[in-house]
This record gives structure tokens, sequence and C-alpha cells, in this order.
């Protein structure tokens, strides 16, 4: 029988083969709403512990990564000697289509969420091609 995990419990993020990281530790799968409007799609993430300057976005080709950095606190002279909350980097790996215009794609933080704004490109308007006679 599967195991069923609580909700709200974090998932241990099921990373490619072919990604490499230089820290030691877990990684997470951050939990995301994807929202689409008419002019753009919109991804909020759920990263608990996150600034602006512990989150790194790139979009390479088609492939648009998330990674948030998280570093433990544990208060000086304390030991943290029970825990039920996971603690470790977020990474999420995204494919994107070819509708996006990905010079305008913006992102923001504010209290551990990721707002990810990606709009979309205008679509190709028809255009009458002029016939011209021959030579």
């Amino acid at each position: 029988m599967a195991e069923r995990k609580r909700e709200g419990q974090k998932q241990e993020a099921g990373l490619p083969d072919r990604v490499e990281h230089t820290r030691a530790g877990r990684f997470y799968n951050p939990d995301v709403d994807i929202i689409e409007k008419k002019d753009n799609i919109t991804v909020v993430a759920d990263m608990a512990g996150v600034d602006e300057k512990s989150v790194d976005i790139t979009l390479e080709k088609n492939i648009l990564t998330i990674h948030g950095r998280i570093e433990p606190e544990i208060p000086e002279k304390m030991k943290l000697v029970y825990s039920e909350y996971g603690v470790g980097d977020y990474q999420r790996v995204f494919t994107l289509s070819g509708e996006i215009d990905r010079e305008r794609i913006e992102a923001k933080v504010k209290n551990g969420v990721l707002t990810l704004v990606m709009p979309k490109s205008e679509a190709p308007k028809a255009k009458k091609i002029t016939v011209k006679p021959g030579d």
C-alpha cells in the first residue's frame, strides 16, 4: 500500500540525474499554484525562509529553474533535540512553451512566497501580402 504524505508536508525533490549540486543536504519541491490569465501565466511558489537574495531563477532554452537556498538557524547556546520540519533547499523545474515573452518575465518574493509573472507573447497578427505583377 502506498504511503500518503500529510497535507502541508514538504515533498523531497526527485532531481534529474543530470543535475549536480555543490551543497550537501535535502532539496524540496515547493508547492506551486499556476494561474493562466489572458495576457500572462503566474506561478506562485511557497518557499518558506527564502528572500530575494537566496532565490535564483534561470531560463535556459525552454527550461525554467527555480532554486531557493535555506540556511538552517539554531539560536546560540541551543541544540536541536527534535524536529518535524525538514530543512533544505527548494528546487523546481518547468518546461515553458514558446508563448512566453522571455524578456518581460518578472519575479518578486515576499514572506517566503515567490511570485513569477510570465507575460505571453503577442499573437502574430494577420498580414495582407500585396501581389505585384511579375517581370
